[in-house]
């Protein structure tokens, strides 16, 4: 039996191969294409592995010193680990620390320092960045009131360990009285015979409201002014009637102290003579507030104005070198009375010459008061009538 071979074209053959050269044909420019794109890929990536593996130039400014410096590190806290930097936490830096770093960047550190700040008493120490005292005390949260004091200066430039210390300043108005001693005028009592001393009125001591302004820092008292004072009760002096009525003498022993042998006319002479004498003393004596005095001249007409240690210009020191002392001191023209002389002021009293003024001329006083008010209430007065006394004041034992 004969065996069947399978039938073999060549058309079947060429078929097969007309395909495969058409697909080569169609797709070879595709594979070309791949290929490239798959190159340029390589490429990138071994490039941006070699660019990462190079060095970048930073440069840190660390308080204003500027360093440069070259790191492969990508982060900036990697570069601070490289360049052993470490920071405190009030420090400032201008870029977090899991942020970037390109080449080139500009890495800015502000370290913060101690300062101590004392308030009240109390002291703490706190970091800060900040250029002045002021600005310190405000980062602090510490608020400077009315008339407080800082010291040093708020504009102040900060440095390490700086001490800065707030005072606090506060102020209080108090009022204290003064007891005025009274005065013990004694006035003559011809109804009373000599020897006989009466009180006729009691004395009685002022009282002086004085009001001062206390400065007190951190609660303690650091000064005390007088500001002004006030009359609460006036001063009621002791008032003594000294008796000055004589004795009579018997006949007798006014017969026996005379000149046994002397006529009536001369014994008329004799009795008249003190009376004579008496008279020419008492044309030049007056009786003023009680007391009985001897003037050596008198002045008319007499202006007179107030003045005060409280003004400004005016000191406590008078131009006789004494203490300005209200109720005694008065100040004159020398040339109408001479300077330490007593002086009878009608409805003012006795005063002592102790001071001048460049506007104190001819018949003009200036009476000197504690309170500037007390010298403004007295004002101008005029046509007042001076005895001018003498280097004593008057007094009667």
């Amino acid at each position: 039996m004969g065996i069947f071979q399978p039938e073999e074209t060549h058309e079947s053959q060429s078929s097969s191969m007309s395909y495969a050269l058409r697909w080569k044909h169609e797709n070879l420019r595709q594979l070309m294409l791949l290929g490239t794109m798959g190159a340029v890929t390589v490429s990138l990536l071994i490039s941006l592995v070699v660019h990462d593996q190079s060095g970048k130039q930073v440069q840190i400014v660390v308080d204003g010193r500027v360093t440069t410096v070259e790191t492969r590190g990508s982060l900036l806290q990697e570069l601070l680990d490289e360049q052993a930097i470490t920071l405190n936490e009030q420090d400032q830096i201008s870029m977090p620390l899991n942020g970037s770093i390109q080449d080139g960047d500009r890495i800015i550190i502000e370290r913060a320092i101690p300062i101590n700040i004392t308030v009240g008493g109390t002291t703490k120490t706190i970091f800060t960045t900040q250029d002045s005292v002021d600005h310190a005390l405000k980062e602090a949260g510490i608020t400077v009131q009315g008339e407080d004091i800082v010291d040093p200066s708020p504009t102040t430039k900060l440095t390490s360990d700086l001490e800065i210390r707030i005072v606090n300043v506060t102020k209080e108005s108090v009022q204290e009285p003064e007891n005025r001693e009274f005065r013990i005028i004694k006035t003559a009592d011809p109804s009373l015979v000599r020897g006989d001393n009466r009180v006729i009125q009691r004395g009685e001591p002022g009282v002086i409201i004085n009001h001062y302004e206390n400065v007190y820092h951190d609660g303690v008292l650091v000064s005390k002014t007088k500001k002004s004072q006030e009359v609460e009760r006036k001063t009621r002096d002791k008032v003594i009637a000294v008796g000055t009525k004589k004795v009579a003498q018997p006949p007798v022993v006014q017969a026996a102290a005379s000149d046994v042998k002397a006529t009536p006319a001369k014994l008329s002479q004799t009795k008249k003579a003190p009376a004579t004498a008496t008279k020419a003393v008492e044309n030049n004596v007056v009786s003023r507030a009680g007391v009985d005095f001897k003037y050596n001249k008198v002045l008319n007409n007499v202006s007179m104005t107030a003045y005060s240690s409280e003004q400004k210009g005016i000191g406590t020191r008078t131009a006789s070198g004494t203490r300005v002392t209200e109720g005694r001191t008065i100040a004159v023209d020398p040339s109408i009375i001479p300077i330490g002389w007593w002086v009878y002021i009608e409805g003012i009293g006795f005063r002592r010459a102790e001071d001048t003024g460049g506007a104190i001329k001819g018949n003009k006083i200036d009476v000197y008061y504690d309170s500037l008010k007390s010298a403004v209430n007295f004002g101008r007065k005029n046509g007042r009538t001076v005895y001018v006394i003498g280097p004593v004041k008057p007094e009667l034992n």
